[in-house]
């Protein structure tokens, strides 16, 4: 079994502009990032780096519901992972939070809460971006 890599994160996201983005606040707190854009190279990079965490754009894995999150902390059970997401829905952020991820993060608020989610994971706490936890779930009329 590999070693962990020290210090080092995982950040999974299709969308390039806003990883490079997310990059330079991420080298502020982790000595090693490195960027993956798919599904298979996140499972891959993750058994081969044993990474100290994750952070994963929630809609990078297509279909299965959350069974790749499920897989992916069977993986890797000491990494932190973080879910990025544009969804702001309270079952969202439950149903990870349930599935195996420490913290949820809204991509609006990356500037604002990324830090903070990545300080209470690390110290053991899960963490909800404070808009996503006070959103209203919606009711049709």
């Amino acid at each position: 079994m590999n070693e962990p890599a020290v210090n080092c994160v995982l950040l999974a996201d299709r969308h390039h502009g806003l990883t490079e983005g997310v990059r330079g606040l991420l080298e502020t707190e982790f000595d090693t990032v490195v960027m993956v854009a798919d599904e298979n190279s996140l499972f891959e990079s993750a058994a081969r780096l044993m990474p100290t965490m994750a952070i994963v754009d929630l809609s990078l894995a297509r279909g299965e519901s959350w069974q790749w999150l499920s897989r992916l902390r069977a993986k890797c059970p000491e990494m932190k992972i973080i879910l990025l997401s544009v969804h702001d829905q309270p079952n969202v952020w439950r149903s990870a939070l349930e599935t195996g991820a420490d913290g949820f993060v809204l991509k609006r608020c990356i500037a604002t809460d990324l830090l903070a989610a990545i300080d209470a994971v690390l110290a053991g706490q899960s963490y909800v971006s404070p808009n996503a936890s006070r959103a209203v779930p919606r009711t049709e009329s």
